[in-house]
Order: C-alpha cells, then structure tokens, then sequence
C-alpha cells in the first residue's frame, strides 16, 4: 500500500508550523515530513506527532549555514567535526522522534575544489553518518539534487548515489528517489524506478517545471503511482511541492491518487 505523507516545510503554510501537524491529519495524512527540526525540541515536536496520530518519516540533518546559501555540509573541506555535530544531534532528534530516516545533504562544491575532491570528501562523511546510526536502526538517505535548483550541487544523478551506496556497503545507506529532481536531471522515470527500486528507502513528489502539485506539468504521477504499486513498493511517498494556493483546496490529487490505488 502506497502512504502519502505531508511535507510540513511547504504545504500548511497558511498556518504556523506546530499547527500543521493538525492540519495534515485533518487532510487524512498519516505521516509526515519536513526539511530541519532544530529550532523545536524534539520534546515538543514529540508531542505533536502523538496528539495526532502521526508518524515522522523523515527530516534532514543539518545543513550548515542555509541562510548564506550552503546546502549541506558532508562535501565540504574543514567541516568534518561541525559534521559529526550535526550527526550527533540529528540521531537524537530522530531517536525521539521514531524516524528512521535521516537524509543528508551533499552540498554545493566550493569555488576552490573540483567536484571529485569534495565527492571524496562527501563520501568519507556519507561512510561516518552510516557507521555512527547503525547500531539504532536509523538510515542515511542519499539524495540527488537537481543543478538548476541548486548550481554546484555535489550528488546530482541517480547513478552517483547508487555507486555510493555499492562501494560503501552500508545496509542503512539507501536511496531518496525525488522525482522532481530525477526529472530534471533524467527523465524516463518509469525505468528509473524499476531499476534502482531495491536501493529506495524514500520517495518524494512535485510537479515539473514549477514545482506544484502533481496534477499539472510533465510527468504523468497517476502512471507513477500505478507503476510504483504494481511492483509492491512499501515506502513513503513525501509530497514535498510548493501549493499553487491553498493546500487543502490543491490536495484534489491526492483524493484521485488513493482512489484509482484503491481500484488496483
């Protein structure tokens, strides 16, 4: 059975973030996500997740200074014991949160190194993250970014994450599938997910170009659902778009989405 669950960085915007977890079970979500935690205790976001009935499926570690434009920090030289920090705080976030997923973001290549020097870099803190969750059932998901959003991102293809996740070997290394981004990037999503689905801990979802609901632009998510049930894909499915108004009133998809799932 396929989930959906609500990305509360970006939809429930008309409401303050603590008051989205209400909104989200109100719209029939059952999980959600979100991009950093960090500015709520984890006490506190706890106890949202219990009023109401949610499940916490996934949030970033820290990404560095997302204010100044850094995007992550794994692929950057000199960051490695503010990495480690970062590791640290997110596995106790997670641990109270009960989510099992922690996506960490590569980051953008600084202007003075090649992109194979901070992917080196990249990877050595990838490898660290895995080993130090390892032991508390908590995954490390990779995530490729498209480089029209962020220029310079460190882990832009599919095929980078899934040499990573080979050559390291961690069995809670895995892959976050945004196809936002993997269209972008890519395209023929279909074969993409049919070949890469044993690597997919996490997908996400928004239109393309635009970045909206998934009821508009070049990808044919009705298929993608249909496709992703066909082949028993037990992840989350994170909708992590921009509302083109309202959300509640733009969450027409998501009633049509459960609809032709529940007719398979």
């Amino acid at each position: 059975m396929i989930r959906f669950a609500a990305n509360l960085s970006m939809l429930f915007t008309e409401v303050p973030f603590l008051e989205r977890f209400r909104a989200a079970r109100d719209c029939g979500f059952e999980g959600v996500e979100f991009l950093f935690p960090y500015a709520w205790s984890a006490e506190t976001l706890k106890d949202r997740l219990n009023s109401e009935n949610l499940k916490q499926v996934l949030f970033n570690a820290p990404p560095g200074n997302w204010d100044l434009g850094e995007r992550g920090i794994a692929g950057l030289p000199g960051r490695e014991t503010e990495f480690r920090e970062g590791i640290d705080l997110a596995l106790n976030y997670a641990l109270t949160l009960e989510c099992q997923n922690i996506h960490v973001m590569a980051g953008i290549c600084p202007e003075n190194l090649s992109l194979e020097q901070s992917f080196e870099i990249y990877t050595q803190n990838i490898a660290y993250a895995a080993e130090r969750v390892a032991s508390h059932a908590v995954s490390i998901l990779l995530e490729p970014i498209n480089i029209r959003s962020f220029p310079g991102y460190i882990l832009s293809h599919q095929a980078q994450a899934r040499h990573l996740i080979d050559t390291l070997g961690y069995k809670n290394l895995r892959l976050q599938l945004d196809l936002f981004h993997a269209q972008i990037m890519e395209g023929d999503l279909t074969n993409l997910i049919r070949h890469q689905l044993s690597y997919i801990e996490h997908i996400q979802l928004a239109s393309v170009p635009d970045r909206h609901e998934p009821d508009e632009g070049e990808i044919n998510y009705n298929w993608i659902f249909k496709e992703l049930s066909r082949l028993s894909y037990r992840g989350w499915i994170g909708c992590e778009y921009i509302p083109r108004g309202d959300t509640k009133t733009g969450l027409a998809w998501l009633k049509e989405a459960r609809r032709l799932l529940d007719e398979k």
